[in-house]
């Protein structure tokens, strides 16, 4: 991947920060986005240029409109071109159907959903032959355990949609769109030692909480040529939490 532009939205933290620093391993310059963190944003920034590659953090809010898109034709512009797009921000607000606000409504479908497809529209435009578009889904989208995941597991779901039409729109320039569903993951949001761990880590066939770092080996994977002919398609790294 030496030389590739990568966009990783939300990648100040978590699963986009793992994912960040390996496409860099890899060879890529990344850019990616943060909403609040600036410190840990600039950790990363560190951590990227440790590796000999470029890195670039901007703040922006995938919940807003003008940021959605306008964070992807930055990292173009700033990068000089973009190869790959990574859609890792998200908001989750879970909790009793009846409790959930028209507010906690229009903020989770604003991240999740029109924010990724303002970004993916955007990246199609600035992409050129064989780009990638990845996105991060979840494990409730194949599999919701218990109550109060309506509102998250609705908007995560529309990302599987919007991958599969995005495949077939984007394929006869070779672009290619896949969705990557994890399951529990060690973050600090969800944090493998947290209140609510146990239960979570008997939900899977391995017993435990992923690391972030085995889910950016996935993303990794889609985003390399060795991926070319992977399109539309959904990648459980959930520890067999669906099975």
């Amino acid at each position: 991947m030496d030389g590739k532009a990568i966009l990783v939205t939300g990648g100040s933290r978590g699963i986009g920060a793992a994912t960040a620093l390996r496409l860099a391993e890899r060879g890529a310059d990344v850019a990616f986005t943060y909403a609040a963190d600036e410190a840990a944003a600039k950790e990363v920034v560190r951590r990227i240029e440790a590796t000999g590659r470029r890195g670039i953090a901007v703040k922006a809010d995938a919940g807003r409109v003008d940021d959605a898109a306008g964070a992807v034709h930055w990292a173009a512009q700033t990068l000089g071109r973009l190869d790959v797009l990574v859609n890792n921000a998200g908001a989750g607000v879970l909790g009793p159907l009846d409790a959930l606000t028209l507010a906690d409504i229009d903020r989770v479908l604003a991240v999740n959903v029109r924010g990724t497809f303002l970004a993916s529209q955007a990246a199609a435009e600035r992409m050129s032959q064989g780009g990638r578009i990845i996105t991060i889904g979840t494990c409730m989208t194949q599999r919701v355990p218990g109550p109060g995941g309506t509102l998250y597991a609705m908007s995560k779901s529309a990302l599987t949609g919007l991958t599969k039409a995005l495949a077939r729109e984007l394929g006869e320039r070779g672009i290619t769109a896949n969705i990557v569903h994890p399951g529990p993951t060690d973050t600090d949001m969800n944090p493998a030692d947290g209140p609510y761990a146990a239960p979570q880590s008997a939900m899977t066939a391995l017993g435990r909480f992923g690391r972030p770092e085995e889910i950016a080996a996935t993303v990794a994977f889609l985003a390399s040529e060795e991926a070319a002919y992977i399109t539309g398609a959904e990648f459980s790294v959930d520890g067999g939490h669906a099975a």
